[in-house]
């Protein structure tokens, strides 16, 4: 694919697309004696497929922005359909290739810019015995203090019998503006518990979790695949983004805070020149 990074260990392919917002466009599990298995929906990188970066923040800004030291930042709409900012813009602009070996490449962006944000991000990738270990890294450059966030956004495979495993305590609930409304006890919405390895709800899920102790598993029994999810202590919060049964993949976000944390809690404050990071591991093993 034009424009494409790809890295190879012998046990993983991982393709990337430095021009649309350093996301992941495939990453392939390379079994002995059989074709590539996809362990991500595999695309181009520019929509849903993969796996995108969300910074400077993850999910949506409710009120056309938020208020912060004394001082109201208004942050105006940046997907078509959506009434909401949504997942910051490091996604939707190219980052350059800082680097790169056979198993590890660094992209940055220099220019992050969206509302009141002005930043510089990069993320390193890299193939370790299969696995996939993805760092991002965010420095504010905005001149005065303002509120982050990170995330991942993963897109995986849904087949009839693929089963989630996540342990969480609580559930955010939402409106029908995709907005939360209120946290509640997972054991008052047994059907969003994966505390056992389950099969996917078959309607509408797009809730995030928290209580995470930032351990996933994603089983694709018809593979003979099993894909185990770890995120550094930063990313406390999970969202699960499944629309229907019949869609085809499901997205599992580790993240750093809640939907519409700027108008509650959860994001870093960062002074300017500061910054954060955050880390996700995707590892796989054959089934049988």
């Amino acid at each position: 694919m034009p424009g494409m990074v790809e890295l190879n260990d012998g046990r993983s392919r991982l393709v990337l697309a430095p021009e649309q917002g350093a996301a992941v466009a495939r990453y392939d599990a390379l079994v002995v004696g059989g074709a590539p298995v996809p362990l991500l929906k595999p695309g181009d990188g520019t929509g849903t497929c993969g796996c995108q970066l969300l910074v400077p923040w993850s999910n949506r800004i409710s009120g056309g922005g938020f208020e912060f030291d004394g001082r109201f930042h208004a942050v105006p709409p940046n997907m078509p359909g959506e009434a909401f900012p949504i997942h910051g813009d490091g996604f939707q602009k190219p980052w350059r290739l800082a680097g790169r070996s056979d198993t590890q490449a660094e992209l940055v962006l220099d220019d992050g810019a969206i509302g009141p944000y002005r930043y510089a991000a990069s993320v390193t990738y890299a193939l370790r015995g299969g696995a996939l270990d993805a760092r991002l890294t965010v420095e504010n450059r905005a001149g005065m203090r303002l509120p982050y966030g990170l995330g991942f956004h993963p897109w995986f495979p849904r087949g009839a019998r693929t089963r989630l495993q996540a342990t969480a305590e609580r559930v955010w609930l939402e409106d029908a503006r995709h907005l939360p409304t209120g946290l509640a006890p997972l054991t008052e919405h047994p059907w969003w518990d994966f505390s056992r390895a389950s099969l996917l709800p078959a309607g509408w899920v797009n809730n995030a979790f928290v209580g995470w102790n930032r351990r996933a598993t994603i089983a694709q029994p018809a593979q003979g695949i099993a894909v185990e999810l770890t995120a550094s202590p930063e990313l406390d919060v999970f969202i699960l983004y499944s629309p229907s049964h019949d869609a085809g993949f499901f997205c599992f976000e580790p993240v750093s805070h809640p939907v519409d944390a700027h108008h509650g809690e959860g994001l870093t404050v960062l002074g300017d020149g500061e910054t954060m990071g955050a880390m996700m591991r995707l590892e796989w093993a054959e089934t049988g």
